[in-house]
């Protein structure tokens, strides 16, 4: 059959419109937010091509004269990051479980799901803040900044989790005689387990970038030594901290990598 006298078939004049809308509206935002960005001042980059050149000089030529510190506070870094994963899926796990539909009763799931949103929309430099505030200087304060904001946000991914699941193994559970409980341990546990994990992964990949920020309000780890080295202009030594973070955010994430395949 001859495909030359078939026409492709047309969208409605509705969708044509609302895709008009959709992406006209994005190129209009993005023209009325060039000032507002500095984007004028792109030609900066080429002009002051004089200024980069002898500031990435220095980054070039990184100095591993003190590698054993940044070696030991990178190890401290992924440990922070590692405290404040577990502790957000301790909490995200009964919070996930409160926020989804087909567990918890509405009067529980909206308030719940309201929490977590008021914890996601709250930066961690912030409850770093306050936690410095609350406990002093130090790694816990970046532990539980992260656990907090982390703990939030798998709580929001593991209750869409358990609100994908297949009813049919809970129902099962349920025809014994089991209590809630039961059904949640039995029936609802083992289908969402491997999306649990797979996502803690994904946010410890995250927390150890996240800890190294942290490091610059006083919350230790290598975050703090590079921004000592910054504010000294020890270029060479910012190079070599900015080489081992690289390092250990590749090996970590190599590292999930093949947990997650375990899990397919």
């Amino acid at each position: 059959m001859s495909l030359a006298g078939l026409e492709a078939p047309r969208r409605p004049l509705g969708a044509r419109l609302l895709d008009l809308l959709v992406w006209g509206g994005l190129a209009l935002a993005l023209l009325i937010s060039t000032a507002p960005v500095d984007l004028g001042k792109l030609p900066l980059l080429f002009v002051n091509s004089g200024n980069i050149q002898e500031f990435s000089h220095d980054l070039l030529r990184p100095d591993f004269e003190h590698w054993r510190l940044y070696a030991a506070q990178m190890w401290l870094t992924v440990q922070i990051a590692l405290w404040g994963t577990a502790l957000a899926v301790l909490l995200a796990i009964p919070l996930g479980l409160l926020c989804a539909r087909n567990i918890a009763p509405l009067w529980i799931q909206q308030p719940m799901r309201l929490l977590i949103n008021l914890l996601r929309s709250v930066p961690d430099l912030v409850l770093g803040i306050i936690f410095i505030v609350a406990v002093g200087l130090g790694p816990f304060s970046g532990v539980m900044a992260l656990a907090v904001n982390t703990g939030a946000v798998l709580a929001k991914l593991f209750s869409e989790a358990v609100e994908a699941i297949d009813p049919g193994p809970v129902e099962g559970v349920r025809a014994t005689g089991a209590t809630r409980l039961q059904e949640i341990v039995w029936g609802v546990i083992p289908q969402v387990g491997p999306h649990w994990t797979s996502y803690a992964l994904y946010r410890f990949e995250s927390n150890a970038r996240s800890a190294t920020v942290l490091g610059l309000i006083g919350a230790g780890g290598i975050g703090q030594t590079l921004f000592d080295s910054i504010n000294g202009f020890q270029y060479r030594q910012t190079s070599a901290i900015c080489v081992v973070i690289v390092i250990a955010v590749t090996l970590i994430d190599l590292l999930s990598q093949a947990m997650r395949q375990r899990l397919i």
